[in-house]
This record gives structure tokens, sequence and C-alpha cells, in this order.
């Protein structure tokens, strides 16, 4: 078993943190949150006092941030020069290409091998330790990192070189955005008709029409598996974040001259959902924007877009 540093304890790094000390790894945890680091010690984590003491001594380094910019600051302040350079760098969170290819080669420049390794499956995934791992880096990287990987998920594919994991997961959340608002659109559409939306979803989960945002997340409460639609739609992959992925995708697509006009709408819906007080909800919520049942949220709230109401 091995010691591992593991710094961002948020709701998917606290059980993806679990899942590694359950697996009977040491894991030294790091996080800003006081509450965070409590949660983590109840969980089989050992407390570190700073990200610099956690990655002491450590064999694997795994971080799980918001954004870019967060792992550029832990890893060029508190990792690279602070770990062993035998310590395998594995960066989880979901961020820019351009930042995970930099990091990647300031890492490799200092004799570390690192990947950048984003996940996909919520919060429910990295409590149960099936998450999906994209992994982008050299093979002998990807080699390293994948024990500490299949520890926390179901799935570890290598994606390519460096960034690649990156341009994998945004490009996976762009389709995932676009076609849960296409999901959303067709329940309301099929109601307005006079569908029953249990029959809707018996045939079109077995049709042409059938994709994941239907048939293992349907935004419809009561309908299919359960899902945070049934929770109101507490729990799961928040709209903030679905917004966030989406725009790190039409960056990447404006870099490289993509032409992603779906993507481009679903980015703009989620905008106007955040807008209307909807961040926190899971992504799936933003059928209640569609269907004209979601009350605005926050005073301010900007007039919606043409052909959508809000609220009557």
């Amino acid at each position: 078993m091995a010691r591992i540093a593991f710094i961002g304890l948020g709701n998917m790094g606290g059980g993806m943190a679990a899942n590694l000390a359950k697996a009977g790894h040491e894991v030294r945890a790091f996080d800003l949150s006081e509450e965070a680091l409590a949660r983590a010690e109840t969980r089989g984590a050992a407390r570190a006092a700073s990200a610099e003491a956690a990655v002491t001594d450590a064999e694997a380094v795994i971080t799980m941030l918001p954004a870019g910019k967060h792992v550029r600051d832990v890893y060029e302040s508190s990792v690279i020069g602070t770990a062993p350079q035998a310590a395998i760098l594995i960066d989880c969170s979901t961020i820019d290409v351009a930042t995970a290819r930099d990091e990647i080669g300031k890492a490799a420049a200092a004799g570390y091998l690192m990947v950048d390794a984003p996940v996909s499956g919520g919060i429910a995934a990295a409590e149960a330790a099936t998450l999906t791992f994209m992994a982008g880096g050299s093979g002998e990287a990807f080699a390293r990192a994948r024990p500490y990987l299949e520890a926390m998920g179901k799935a570890v594919i290598h994606a390519g070189g460096p960034g690649a994991g990156q341009a994998a997961k945004i490009c996976n959340n762009m389709l995932l955005g676009a076609s849960m608002v296409a999901t959303c659109e067709a329940f309301v559409l099929a109601q307005k008709l006079g569908l029953d939306p249990q029959t809707f979803f018996d045939i079109s989960s077995k049709a042409s029409g059938q994709c994941w945002s239907m048939t293992t997340y349907c935004p419809v409460p009561g309908i299919g598996p359960e899902t945070p639609a049934d929770r109101d739609y507490e729990g799961g992959f928040a709209a903030a974040l679905m917004l966030k992925d989406l725009r790190l995708a039409m960056d990447a697509a404006e870099s490289v001259d993509a032409y992603t006009p779906m993507g481009a709408h679903a980015e703009e819906l989620y905008a106007r959902f955040a807008d209307l007080g909807g961040s926190a909800k899971d992504f799936s919520a933003i059928i209640r924007m569609i269907d004209d049942s979601w009350t605005a949220q926050g005073a301010g709230a900007p007039p919606p877009p043409p052909g959508v109401k809000i609220g009557g």
C-alpha cells in the first residue's frame, strides 16, 4: 500500500480520498475547508497541516481542485520541488487543456511523471468508486497512475498525451449538456402534445431517441431509475459545474476553430438558468426552465430569451 497525498476534498474529492483509504492506502489529506478535513478524518484519512506537508514523502499526489488557476498554484507552489521526484502526480480536476499541458510540462522538466485524469460519474460514483477516468500523459505516467485510479473508479482509459484527458472530458460534457437539453425539450413537447411521460419514456428509451440523459438520468421525477429529479434536483452534478465545462468546451472550440453550434446553444441555456438562480440545482433541473415551472431566484434576474417563458 502507498502513501498518497490528496489535495481537494470537496463533493468529489472527499469520496475519492475515502475510497483510497478504504483500499488500504495511507492517505494524507489537505483542504482549505476545516469541515472537509474533519470529514476526511472520519473516513480514514490523516489530516495534513498544509499541501506541502501532505506531499512530503508521498508516493502519489492526487489533486481535485476547482479550476486551472488553483491547479497551477498548488503544483507550482506546493508540489513540484516538494514531493519526491519518484512520486506520480495525478490531477483529477476538470480544467482547460492548455493549463493541463503546461503543468505536465513543468512537472516533466523537474523530473516528475504526471497525468491529467478528469472524471465522469458525479458525486454518487465518487462515493461508490465507480468513476470513469480519462487520462492524458505518457504511457509510463499512465501505467504508474493506473492502480490508484482503479481504486476510485470502474473504468480507467488512456486518452493520449498530455492534456488529452481534459480534451476528452470537455467533449464528453459538451455532448452531455446538449443531450440533456434535448431530452428535456422532448419530454416537455411530448407532454404538451398529450403524451404521458411514462409512456413517452417507455417508447423513447427503447427507440432511436434513447440516450444516457433519457435512460439513466431522466430529468422527469418518477420516471426511470432514481435520479436527482426525484430529490427536487438536489445532489448529482450542479448546473454551475455543467456551465463551467461548457465554457471550457467553447473556449477550446474557439482555440482550434471548431464549429459547435449545439454546444454554444447549451452554454447559453445553462448560463440563463444560472442567472435565474439555478446554479446549485442538478443540471437536469433545466427542464424546469424549459417547461416554465421555474421561478427566478434572486433580484434582478434578466428576462428570458425569445421562446422561453419563466414563471408565467
